[in-house]
């Protein structure tokens, strides 16, 4: 069994040892620290000045990601955690993002930030938040998102290929998660990759009641409910985990949704769960049963105690409840 955190290394490590111009910098990303979560260990011992330990600052090591970027290297910046994404926000919106377009050529900027995101770990308000909707509608800015089901080193290729700039979330609930591999989920649920989207599945239903589109680190929260609604309402669900979250990629199977429920652990207002379905009903408004629901955190903050952060953030129960009250 390869847990998510040992996966993502090891296609760090291949990466790095593939393509000599990439530079990964962050804070305590060298040995023998290896990173907060352990996701960058043994890349320094290896790869030596190519891995740098930065001090505190999240915007400058964005800045020298970007500017490494910008003169022809490829760049992979850690952020500690995705809270402290925010002291980028002018480096990578205002700087790596237009640097792309604005010298009045296309000019590649491939720069990746890594950002550890995500509560249910009780460390409070500031380390555990999901802040993906804050970048969503930057031109010339991608976001990703990891998940159990696709590979990081083709998501490494696939950002660098993209020529610019890139937010790269890992859940770190994600982390210690095993990856799933050949088309397998367990005894319930089977999934399949189309074009850079999982989806997730019940081997016989071909009309699903209700379809989940979830970020990667609501996964095994979605998996929860869609086995307890089967089970014990008879509604089958399907899930849809795209890799990729702004643009937001065609995702599949929706022509024979009857309900599209969009769920995430960011808080409400301004969501990715909001542009999923403004991309998505124009194309479904003729089929569709009812209006697409959002699930979302609550508007707070994250309490570190457990037992207030998880009526904060979304479990599988909400998601369950949400579900069948829907189809009532």
């Amino acid at each position: 069994m390869t847990r998510v955190s040992e996966h993502l290394n090891r296609a760090l490590h291949d990466l790095m040892e593939a393509d000599p111009r990439v530079h990964l910098l962050g804070e305590d990303v060298s040995d023998p620290y290896g990173g907060a979560f352990k996701v960058t260990k043994g890349l320094s011992t290896r790869f030596g000045h190519r891995v740098r330990s930065t001090p505190l600052s999240e915007g400058a090591i964005a800045g020298i990601g970007a500017g490494l970027a910008l003169a022809g290297d490829r760049a992979i910046v850690e952020i500690m955690f995705a809270d402290f994404a925010a002291l980028t926000f002018d480096q990578l919106v205002n700087f790596a993002a237009k640097s792309t377009s604005m010298y009045g050529r296309r000019v590649p900027v491939p720069l990746i930030v890594r950002c550890p995101s995500g509560g249910n770990r009780g460390y409070g308000p500031t380390h555990s938040q999901s802040p993906q909707k804050h970048f969503i509608g930057v031109p010339g800015l991608s976001l990703f998102e990891m998940t159990p089901f696709h590979d990081a080193g083709e998501l490494f290729a696939l950002m660098f290929a993209l020529e610019q700039p890139c937010l790269f979330f890992e859940d770190k609930v994600l982390y210690t998660r095993r990856m799933y591999q050949g088309g397998v989920v367990d005894d319930l649920f089977r999934y399949e990759l189309t074009d850079g989207v999982a989806r997730v599945f019940v081997d016989g239903v071909t009309e699903p009641d209700c379809t989940l589109i979830v970020h990667g680190g609501m996964t095994h929260r979605a998996l929860d409910a869609m086995r307890a609604l089967l089970m014990e309402e008879d509604v089958a669900c399907e899930l849809l985990v795209p890799a990729r979250l702004y643009p937001l990629p065609t995702l599949p199977g929706l022509d024979r949704a009857r309900h599209v429920c969009v769920v995430e652990d960011g808080s409400e207002g301004g969501t990715w769960g909001a542009e999923v379905a403004r991309v998505l009903h124009p194309r479904l408004w003729s089929t569709l049963r009812r209006s697409i629901s959002l699930i979302s955190a609550a508007d707070s903050v994250i309490p570190a105690a457990p037992h207030l952060e998880r009526e904060i953030l979304v479990q599988s129960g909400r998601i369950r409840h949400a579900v069948a009250e829907a189809l009532s």
